[in-house]
C-alpha cells in the first residue's frame, strides 16, 4: 500500500506509476520498496477476539458505609452509570447486608 506524500490517501496504480486518487500527484514504482510492501512476518491470525459483553453484571464491591438508619454494613456492591446527557457517569451502590440502594453525591 502507498500513501501520497502531497495528501496523505491512498494510491493505485497505473503501469509503471503510483497515482493519488485524491489529488492526482504522481510517484515512479520501485519494484524493490514493492516487495517490501507484500512482506507479512511476524503477522499473525489468532481468531476472533474476546469482546466483553455489556449486558452482564459489572458491579464490583467495595468499603461503602451503608446509610441506612438499621443496618451497620460496611460494604457495598457498585456500577458505574453513565449520567443522561453523557459528560460524566455516577456511582450507584447496593449495601450487600440489606440491599439499601443510593448514588454517590
Amino acid at each position: 500500500m502507498q500513501f501520497c506524500d502531497e495528501c496523505g490517501s491512498i494510491m493505485h496504480t497505473e503501469g509503471e506509476t503510483w497515482v493519488c486518487r485524491s489529488c492526482e500527484h504522481k510517484e515512479s514504482r520501485d519494484s524493490q520498496a514493492e516487495a517490501a510492501m507484500s512482506i507479512q512476518d511476524g503477522q499473525q491470525n489468532n481468531g476472533t477476539p474476546t469482546v466483553a459483553d455489556a449486558t452482564q453484571d459489572t458491579s464490583e464491591t467495595m468499603q461503602e458505609s451503608c446509610p441506612a438508619e438499621d443496618c451497620d454494613s460496611d460494604r457495598a456492591q457498585y456500577q458505574m452509570m453513565p449520567k443522561p446527557g453523557g459528560s460524566y457517569e455516577v456511582r450507584l451502590f447496593t449495601c450487600v447486608e440489606c440491599g439499601h440502594k443510593w448514588r454517590e453525591s
